[in-house]
């Protein structure tokens, strides 16, 4: 049996909001850059190098100063890792993307931000 090779591919971008060692910090725009291709977003992951000790470190990550996200996404106390639900899964060629910090948490160190989806 033959079997259909996709030819759009999966692909990841991760980006990392903040240092491996110092604690997060709330604020908007900890990181910013630009999509290099129109991309389609099926799935938004985020995860920390350390965990909050206490308090649910929230991101939010937005196209063009919109949020991408159905609602920001916390990553429990005690938990490294966390996968948000999508509201905007069409990302622009050259579009901004920010990533802000609603919450920090404490002590919390090494944010990434994993974008998953294929290239339209």
């Amino acid at each position: 049996a033959w079997s259909t090779i996709s030819s759009t591919p999966t692909e990841a971008f991760i980006i990392s909001a903040s240092d491996e060692t110092t604690s997060l910090q709330a604020g908007t725009a900890k990181t910013t850059f630009r999509m290099p291709y129109a991309f389609t977003l099926t799935a938004v992951k985020v995860s920390l190098t350390t965990t909050s000790s206490s308090g649910n470190p929230t991101i939010d990550i937005n196209e063009g100063g919109s949020s991408i996200l159905s609602s920001p996404v916390a990553i429990t106390a005690g938990s490294k890792t966390a996968t948000a639900t999508v509201g905007d899964s069409s990302l622009a060629n050259l579009a901004e993307i920010t990533v802000d910090i609603d919450s920090a948490g404490n002590n919390a160190t090494g944010l990434k931000v994993y974008l998953i989806g294929t290239q339209t």
